[in-house]
């Protein structure tokens, strides 16, 4: 296939290509400063793999420095700079890269391959423009390390296909216009992030690039700025509500809609939007299939609260008879580094198993009931920790809640939850509201306050981290 580079350069080049809120490159200028830079990165001694790693910000270095990776023919290793040093040499090792290069704002540890800082890269004399003509679909385009919500991440590898098949679909779900804008402030060394980079290249479609997630922020580009469209996961929806509900403000008259991943809507926070008039994708997907492959429009939103929605095109979606839901597109992974066994065992007569346990309701619309591996199995019962923590969602002075499981000589296993809120609220009150609204075996049998839950970059709830807590935990015999 074409290299999105060149031919955006050529068809649009000077439509906007990304802007960080102090420099702004047009497709043209972009094609320019990636493929010196990827001349660049010629110098850099290479290895039989073709992988270079990053480790960066949403700074235009960092997005200027992906690029050049791709264009000059490199494997993207996208690392997580939020990860503790022996996490990063893991990933570095497994990944056998030729170079590891690193934001100027990030410290540099002393990793076992060579290591190169943003500004050593860019300072290097320029040589010819280096830019390769096609990439082949069926190259490896980059490799995320799972998040790890269960445990040790994998390196998922992703095609330029993959990436390709995920952004025709979504552009088939939400539109495109000519004035579009996406604004990326979740991290695109995840592939929410960075799957709005590659929208930006296959749609001729300009990216705001954000360094981090701050609602005041964020409220004011949507408000001054010709921002179309914002990812966000759920607690990124509700602070920017909360600050949209303060000042009165109405963003910009190009606004189109948020996407939203990391979880379905609950009905409280969709009432809010409602109001506001602001059109919320809910969306479903993962690192495998390059983001979203199943989405439920504004349209529905209220009808078919707590669904996932419905397929895109290109996807097709079956329930396996424990419910584990199980899918087919082209945008899923050819694998798992180093891991040739790994996606094998997750196949089923070629269908994924996605390790969700969900079901239709009557308009086929999709709900997703649990993790296959958070699944609850107490007396004989299955309890989903998401239903539980729906339940709590409207609880007054609650502000996040998650719900794992813990072992009971009794019962095999019991639910129980750990809460963020302002003061700690008494057990027996949380236990009284849950027994109202679930039936009792599915009300949590103890509850932790904590000052904020683990997530992962994605904003999901890493489950084993609060399970691990709860060794030091014990429930009380009974």
């Amino acid at each position: 296939m074409d290299n999105w580079i060149k031919k955006q350069a050529a068809i649009n080049p000077h439509r906007l290509a990304v802007d960080d809120g102090q420099t702004q490159y047009t497709f043209a200028q972009l094609a320019d400063v990636v493929g010196k830079l990827a001349g660049k990165l010629t110098r850099i001694p290479t290895s039989k793999t073709g992988r270079i790693a990053i480790e960066t910000t949403n700074s235009m270095a960092g997005y200027l420095m992906a690029l050049a990776v791709l264009a000059s023919g490199h494997t993207i290793v996208w690392l997580n700079s939020r990860l503790a040093f022996e996490e990063l040499q893991r990933q570095l090792d497994d990944a056998q890269v030729a170079a590891l290069l690193v934001s100027d704002e990030l410290s540099v540890g002393q990793f076992s391959v060579p290591t190169y800082q943003f500004a050593t890269i860019f300072a290097m004399p320029v040589r010819d423009s280096v830019m390769v003509p096609r990439f082949n679909d069926e190259s490896v385009a980059s490799i995320m390390y799972t998040s790890g919500t269960t445990g040790a991440p994998k390196g998922v590898l992703q095609t330029f296909k993959n990436h390709f098949s995920s952004a025709v679909a979504s552009a088939l779900n939400l539109g495109l216009t000519p004035t579009d804008e996406w604004l990326c402030t979740v991290p695109i060394f995840h592939i929410s992030g960075f799957s709005i980079m590659m929208r930006g290249l296959i749609y001729g479609m300009a990216v705001r690039l954000v360094p981090s997630f701050d609602a005041d922020k964020i409220h004011q580009i949507l408000v001054t700025e010709p921002v179309t469209m914002i990812s966000v996961v759920p607690y990124m929806l509700r602070r920017l509500l909360n600050v949209r509900e303060t000042t009165q403000q109405a963003y910009n008259r190009q606004f189109r809609g948020m996407l939203l991943g990391g979880g379905p809507i609950d009905r409280p926070t969709l009432q809010r939007c409602t109001k506001l008039q602001l059109e919320v994708v809910q969306s479903y997907g993962m690192t495998e299939t390059c983001s979203q492959i199943i989405a439920l429009n504004n349209a529905d939103a209220d009808a078919e609260i707590g669904s996932v929605g419905k397929p895109l095109f290109l996807t097709e979606l079956k329930l396996a008879v424990d419910g584990e839901v199980l899918l087919k597109t082209p945008a899923l992974t050819p694998g798992y580094l180093n891991r040739p066994e790994a996606l094998a065992n997750k196949m089923v007569d070629g269908w994924y198993r996605t390790g969700d346990i969900g079901h239709f309701d009557q308009n086929d619309f999709l709900f997703i009931d649990g993790r296959k591996d958070d699944m609850i199995i107490s007396g004989g019962e299955n309890i989903f920790p998401n239903e539980v923590e729906a339940a709590y969602a409207t609880f007054e002075g609650l502000s996040e809640i998650a719900v794992v499981k813990q072992f009971d000589p009794k019962w095999d296993q019991v639910p129980v939850a750990f809460y963020v809120a302002a003061k700690a609220i008494p057990e027996a009150k949380l236990i009284a509201y849950g027994r109202q609204h679930l039936a009792h075996y599915k009300v949590p049998k103890a509850f932790h306050q904590v000052e904020k839950l683990p997530v992962n970059a994605g904003g999901k709830v890493q489950r084993y981290k609060l399970m691990a807590l709860l060794e030091q935990k014990p429930l009380d015999d009974g």
